[in-house]
This record gives C-alpha cells, sequence and structure tokens, in this order.
C-alpha cells in the first residue's frame, strides 16, 4: 500500500506545472544551445549560442551570457558578441567559448566567411566577461580546408593555451601567449578507434569513429579529458583521456546517451565550488527542437579511476548553495524558473524580460529577508496598455501568500519606464522562493520588468 501510494504521488507531481520541480532547462526566456561555462571571480558563467524563435535550421545570429553564484537562479546579460561585429564573416554564429587570461577575456568563434565563403574561427577580445569584445585581427584566426567550427580552450597549468575544434575531422593547434595566435602548423588528430571508439552501422571513410563534432577540453587531477558527441545521428557525448593535453586519447565511453528532443548536442564541463558540473543541450522547452534548444546542467561524479558512468537528463540543480539578498538591486532577469516570458535588451534598461501573455512568472529561489523582515517592496516596470495591469509577489509558490502587489503603470513603451513602490501585505521573514505574477487583460506583452528590491525593516 506505501508502495501504491508512493507511485501515485509521483504521478501526481510529474503531472503538475514545471514550477514545482524543473530547474532545467536553465533558461527558459530564450533558446539557447552549446553551452561553454567559465569560472571569474567566484561566479560561474555560461555562454551560450542562441536559435532563433521558431527556427527550422542553424539560424544564429548572435552569442549571449548568463551567471550564477548560487547554481540555480540564473542572470541573463544579453547578447554580447555578433558575427555583425566581425568584418570578414557573413553568417552563423554557432558553438563558442570564452577563456579568460591576465585580465583579458577572449572569445573563440566559428563563422562564415565572406572572403573564400567557407567556415573559420574568429577571436574577440574583451576587459570583462560581458565585454564589449572587438575583433583584434580583423581576420580568422584559424582557417583550414573544411569544418572549422565548435573551438574548445584550455590554459594548462604551465601556461601553455591549447585548442581544438573540428567537424568530421579533430584538429588541434598550440596558442600562443598573447591567445590570438599560434605556433606550428595545424594538427589533424588521427581518427582512430582507440581514441573515439568505433563507429556504429555502415562504415563511413569520413567519420570512421564516433567522433563528431563539438570538443570540450577539460583536466581533473593529471587526466585531460575530451568531451564530444558522437554519432550517427542523433548524438550521444562520449568521452576520452589522455596524460597529455595534446594526446594521444583513449576512448572512455558514453557520457550522456542519446534522448532530449535535440538531434545534436554539446558538452561544457567546469569545476565551481567544490563540485564538478556538466552543461548540455536539449530540446525540452515548448516549441523545442533540433533548431530550437535550450541549455541544462547535471553534477558530474567520477569513479576512484578516474572512469565517469553514464548519466541521464534529469530536473537539474534544484538545491541553491548561497541565498539571494531581497534588500539588494536585483535584475528582474535573474530567474531560477519561467513561463510565458521573453528577455530583451535595449539602450534604456539594459537587458530586461517581457510577460507575453497574463499569468506568466518568473521564480527567484532561496531569498533571504532575514530575521527582521521586509517593510516595503520597489519594482521598475511598465506597460503600454492602459488597462488593469499589476505585478503580484508571491511567497513560496504560484499560489502562495501574497507578499505585495505592484499596480503597474502605463509608460508607452519599453523605453520608457517608472519606478513603483508599495508597502508589503504579509510580514516576510526567513527564506523563502519569491514568485513574480503579471497579471492583465491583454492578449500579448502584458508588462515588461527591469529590476527589483525590497525594503529593510529598522
Amino acid at each position: 500500500m506505501k508502495k501504491t501510494l508512493q507511485s501515485i504521488l509521483c504521478l501526481f507531481l510529474l503531472g503538475c506545472s514545471a514550477e514545482l520541480i524543473a530547474q532545467n532547462p536553465i533558461i527558459q526566456t530564450n533558446y539557447t544551445a552549446d553551452p561553454a561555462p567559465m569560472v571569474y571571480n567566484g561566479r560561474l558563467y555560461v555562454y551560450t549560442t542562441h536559435d532563433e524563435d521558431d527556427s527550422t535550421w542553424f539560424t544564429m545570429n548572435d552569442w549571449k551570457v548568463y551567471s550564477t553564484d548560487d547554481m540555480v537562479n540564473w542572470t541573463d546579460h544579453g547578447t554580447i558578441l555578433s558575427y555583425n561585429d566581425f568584418d570578414w564573416a557573413k553568417r552563423d554564429a554557432w558553438a563558442a567559448q570564452c577563456v579568460e587570461r591576465n585580465g583579458k577575456f577572449f572569445m573563440y568563434v566559428p563563422m562564415w566567411s565572406k572572403t573564400n565563403n567557407k567556415g573559420a574561427i574568429g577571436v574577440a577580445v574583451g576587459d570583462s566577461p560581458y565585454g564589449p569584445f572587438h575583433d583584434p585581427l580583423g581576420k580568422p584566426l584559424v582557417q583550414s580546408e573544411w569544418g572549422d567550427i565548435d573551438p574548445t580552450v584550455f590554459v594548462d597549468d604551465d601556461g601553455q593555451a591549447h585548442m581544438y575544434w573540428g567537424n568530421p575531422k579533430l584538429k588541434y593547434v598550440k596558442l600562443n601567449q598573447d591567445m590570438i595566435s599560434y605556433s606550428g602548423d595545424i594538427v589533424e588528430v588521427p581518427m582512430t578507434a582507440e581514441s573515439f571508439g568505433k563507429r556504429d552501422g555502415k562504415e563511413n571513410p569520413e567519420r570512421p569513429t564516433k567522433y563528431e563534432e563539438g570538443p570540450w577540453l577539460y583536466k581533473r587531477k593529471n587526466l585531460y579529458y575530451l568531451f564530444w558527441p558522437g554519432g550517427p545521428l542523433p548524438e550521444f557525448i562520449g568521452y576520452s583521456t589522455s596524460k597529455s593535453a595534446q594526446g594521444p586519447w583513449k576512448y572512455g565511453g558514453i557520457v550522456m546517451p542519446t534522448e532530449g528532443k535535440s538531434f545534436t548536442n554539446h558538452p561544457g564541463v567546469i569545476d565551481f565550488k567544490g563540485k564538478t558540473y556538466f552543461f548540455y543541450h536539449n530540446g525540452a522547452l515548448p516549441g523545442g527542437s533540433g533548431f530550437t534548444r535550450s541549455v541544462s546542467i547535471e553534477e558530474l561524479n567520477f569513479n576512484k579511476d578516474g572512469s565517469i558512468s553514464p548519466i541521464k537528463m534529469t530536473n537539474g540543480i534544484t538545491k541553491a548553495i548561497t541565498s539571494v539578498n531581497p534588500y539588494a538591486f536585483n535584475q528582474a532577469e535573474t530567474i531560477a524558473w519561467s513561463e510565458n516570458v521573453k528577455s530583451y535588451q535595449n539602450k534604456q534598461a539594459g537587458v530586461f524580460i517581457k510577460a507575453k501573455k497574463s499569468g506568466a512568472y518568473t521564480r527567484v529561489k532561496n531569498v533571504d529577508f532575514g530575521k527582521k523582515g521586509a517593510a516595503g517592496f520597489t519594482a521598475r516596470v511598465g506597460t503600454t496598455h492602459n488597462s488593469d495591469v499589476t505585478m503580484d509577489v508571491r511567497s513560496d509558490s504560484l499560489t502562495g501568500p501574497v507578499i505585495a502587489t505592484v499596480k503597474v503603470p502605463l509608460t508607452g513603451g519599453d523605453d520608457r519606464w517608472e519606478t513603483v513602490k508599495t508597502q508589503l501585505k504579509e510580514k516576510i521573514t526567513g527564506v523563502h522562493d519569491l514568485y513574480f505574477i503579471f497579471n492583465g487583460k491583454a492578449a500579448k506583452d502584458v508588462m515588461f520588468f527591469d529590476y527589483w528590491t525590497f525594503l529593510e525593516n529598522n
């Protein structure tokens, strides 16, 4: 009987709104893919590609970056680079990676070249993780005969930087200390079954191994790992190991089996605050597909011998490792989960969000009001509708106590905003999840929201 009740409860939870259990995909306000994580100054950043809405091909024009310090609430920093920022490029802002060295940030980005109508890999340099980034070369960093996509860059303990990339061949160069040039020739890595496994199905001379594309270079202790999507399609993610960043590589097996409503995948692996995290993408959001993908994350564990047991796609990282301060200036685009909300950016507000329909909401997890609690609430908002538009702030669930209600003023456009203050309807202390729920009679674009903060009790 106990097992039966447990089964019924599980079925009930699975049938409920995703807000109760889901944390993956970590971004719901845009389609994102090809995650490239980076840690800098105690914060975890993930750089992503951007699938345009309703894409039926790899329609990707720019790169975005998101960040977190708690693993559950992700801040959208917007578009930080586009292929249009390179005079020599004409399309295809595909899988990239950003690395920091000596206070500079280097974005390695594949694009299609205007000059010879082929793929190439460029590099852009910035002074912060958010850019602005500029092209220091005015030309590609590397270009071979074909398949120049998906660069991964790793700076080793001895200061040597390594870059791998390529589909269907795997290529390699040693980057110089300036990070915008390389030494020696482009090396083609031997594609052997010992290194990358023997491909299943019909023999393909172009793809003799399981390796497909999207390599990610990572080091743990004294062992180097090369993670990569494997084929034939739909892709799984496999890995190979070596005692040297230059190989030779030994095939280790599958990290993530084929699943997830996308025929591609892309790994990104990073250590952060004592744990290792594995980033990937799938098609899990509404409207998701192989061309409208979304970034997700799992914790990655290693066996004693350094091998990795296969992991499945799950609801993700649900427990915050630190709390949110409600009395600080908090961006509306810092979100743990949302439904029917999109992010935008302009000169007046930077990045902000819009509620696409009435009842849309965002959730922020693990907000700590302390023992004194809050006395008031402030938000920067606006709408283009003159009917009643409100934003409810609830605690702990979509139907939890209403902490505050903001009447949203008619501002006339998302380039015009008002800061609204209100007293709280309910006393709140301690740690809670907050839900911002957007209400109005309009059929679409109910309101827009830039930032929020609470006033602490004296």
